[in-house]
């Protein structure tokens, strides 16, 4: 494990540890948190959704997968993220750009259904804004954890050995 060496004014000078991607347990709900951020980051990134949902790659699941460990845990689909400043979200702001992108998506899932083809949430009038929902939530997380944004995402197999680490 490494330190973080970036200070962050949300953590008044607290050090996150990591394991080179999320910062490990210096939220309470630090694993939730890494599953949020796992899926807004795929949300986000219509590169990766060409290359690896609308291909096919193995590894990283598809949207569906994608929106439910977003909401799974979390009750996002519920209730507002403002619920989990402090455990699972940092400050007011990242609660109300992951409840703008968790409605956004959702209201498309909703539409086209969960089984549908990825191609169908990718040619859907209103993906674009739920991306950009879903990256501006993203940028902010991935921020405020001290990390890259711009990196690509993780595999499902790297979700979970991050998330098993500690």
């Amino acid at each position: 494990m490494t330190v973080q060496g970036t200070e962050n004014s949300s953590r008044r000078g607290r050090r996150s540890t990591t394991m080179g991607v999320m910062p490990l347990n210096d939220m309470p709900w630090w694993r939730w948190r890494c599953n949020v951020r796992s899926a807004l980051h795929m949300l986000s990134d219509p590169t990766f959704q060409q290359n690896c949902w609308l291909a096919g790659a193995q590894g990283y699941g598809d949207v569906t997968d994608a929106v439910y460990r977003l909401v799974e845990d979390t009750w996002l689909d519920n209730w507002s993220a403002e619920k989990y400043v402090g455990t699972i979200f940092r400050d007011s702001q990242e609660a109300a750009l992951v409840d703008t992108a968790v409605l956004r998506v959702l209201r498309i899932m909703h539409q086209v259904g969960p089984d549908a083809p990825v191609s169908a949430y990718l040619d859907h009038h209103a993906w674009t804004e739920a991306v950009r929902a879903a990256r501006e939530a993203h940028v902010r997380l991935a921020g405020n954890d001290g990390e890259d944004p711009d990196v690509p995402p993780l595999s499902l197999e790297g979700l979970a050995a991050a998330t098993q680490a500690v």
